[in-house]
């Protein structure tokens, strides 16, 4: 007779648990080994060389730790890994959460889908070199800055011979015959004129790449013309005689599209004309009496050169915090538009996810609030919102924990001159190891607090999964 205690598992068999689930195991140990060979022993590998100097050979104990929280550059990784777990996993949760209400409620929502997901597919490599050029510094390049250039010369239009600050170019550079510097950016004649008279204005420095004088005629003096002030502003440069800088040369170009005015006693502006394409001007009309003929300045204004997103230039907070604090509250440019380029990257991600827990809610809640007067807006964030409130925390751990380990963006994003300040641990951990000598005490210390940073952002999301 078959016994109770025979039938229960373990009981009554030769060999107990074990036995009846050695296939299982067979399966398993391969699995089992490897994983064990590429995440186990890296780890405890990884301690222990955090514990060790940079050659392995002597015992330091927490040195290594101690180095990481007094040196200055690594206390920039914390600051800018802070920054990326504030600001990107809520952003890029929002963003894929308004995507979801969006796909919802449009018919071509595959198609629309298709395109914000697409950028998954690319690795950050990629993206990272796409965006660096979507940030170019020139607007000719940069589509972010050619779209700010736009803006820009909608209020305050360019000259027509804009001069490089950032070069040192100043009107002073410009002078060269008959005019020398003058007030608020601007280039008088020197000698007086009268009605009648004509007045030569050569200019020096002015680029034969100038996009103004593409249309510009060979110079050419004016005949004199009674009650008139008539002149020639040209580009005092002959190949033919390049030493002689007074007079005017059949291979030498007038200086079109040039904006001129005429001062009379004490500065006062009597009349404005602009240049020919052969850089002839006329002042008609004009009483008798002594006059200057002035460049205005707007000639020489220079327009949107472009923000150098990927530079080292900061967000700074108020001037009122200390210069430690303003240091590590600062954001780099670099920051910001990696973030930007990062949202691009996951925001498909965030969408999908938000999308399909969008899809599992009870309608019949969503409807029971409509027909209670709830307005759109009402029912979304009152309703919708908080039954989505689960997902939305997994996608923002999701997000946290990806963060903390970004590297491959930075890397290939920001340049040479920018990439200390928008360093993080995970890419600290791959400069101190790997480039510049060996430092794998410090780079396994980096790792291992790292690791002991993304541990309980894991844990937390896979409780909220189950």
């Amino acid at each position: 007779m078959t016994t109770v205690a025979s039938r229960l598992p373990g009981r009554g068999r030769r060999g107990g648990w074990l036995r009846p689930n050695l296939g299982s195991l067979a399966f398993l140990a391969p699995a089992g080994l490897w994983l064990a060979l590429i995440v186990l022993y890296p780890a405890i590998a990884t301690v222990r060389y955090s514990l060790f100097n940079e050659s392995d050979t002597k015992w330091v104990g927490l040195d290594n730790y101690r180095e990481v929280f007094s040196t200055a550059s690594i206390l920039t990784d914390f600051r800018n890994n802070a920054i990326w777990v504030i600001v990107f996993p809520f952003f890029v949760t929002v963003i894929g959460m308004i995507l979801a209400v969006l796909t919802d409620r449009i018919r071509w929502s595959t198609a629309f889908k298709t395109i914000i997901v697409m950028p998954v597919v690319f690795s950050a490599t990629t993206s990272g070199l796409v965006w660096q050029t979507i940030f170019d510094i020139d607007p000719h390049v940069g589509v972010v800055n050619a779209v700010l250039e736009t803006v820009s010369d909608w209020f305050h239009s360019p000259g027509a011979y804009p001069l490089d600050s950032a070069a040192g170019q100043t009107v002073k550079n410009l002078a060269a015959t008959g005019v020398r510097a003058g007030p608020g950016g601007t280039l008088v004649s020197i000698s007086a004129v009268m009605p009648g008279q004509v007045v030569k204005l050569g200019l020096l420095g002015i680029s034969p790449d100038t996009p103004a004088l593409l249309h510009a005629g060979h110079a050419a003096l004016p005949a004199a013309s009674a009650g008139n002030v008539t002149g020639l502003v040209w580009r005092d440069f002959s190949p033919s005689h390049p030493s002689d800088k007074t007079s005017v040369f059949p291979d030498e170009d007038g200086l079109p599209d040039m904006h001129l005015s005429l001062l009379g006693a004490g500065g006062k502006t009597v009349a404005t004309t602009t240049s020919a394409p052969n850089g002839q001007f006329q002042f008609t009309g004009v009483p008798k009496g002594d006059y200057h003929v002035q460049l205005d300045s707007g000639n020489f204004t220079a327009g949107f050169n472009g923000t150098f997103w990927l530079g080292t230039q900061s967000l700074t907070p108020t001037s009122r915090l200390s210069q430690t604090a303003q240091a590590l509250l600062s954001v780099p440019l670099v920051d910001i538009a990696m973030i930007i380029a990062y949202i691009w990257i996951w925001a498909g991600f965030a969408m999908i996810i938000i999308g399909a827990g969008l899809a599992s809610l009870n309608h019949e809640v969503l409807e029971a609030a409509r027909i209670d007067g709830a307005k759109e807006w009402q029912v979304f964030r009152k309703v919708t919102v908080p039954m989505l409130t689960p997902v939305l925390v997994v996608v923002f751990v999701t997000m946290v924990i990806n963060v903390l380990k970004v590297f491959d963006i930075i890397l290939n994003m920001a340049p040479g001159s920018s990439q200390q300040d928008a360093s993080t641990l995970a890419l600290d951990v791959y400069n101190q190891g790997f480039t510049g000598g060996l430092h794998t005490g410090l780079a396994s210390a980096i790792a291992v607090i790292l690791f002991v940073l993304v541990v309980p952002a894991m844990l937390f999301n896979l409780k909220r999964i189950k």
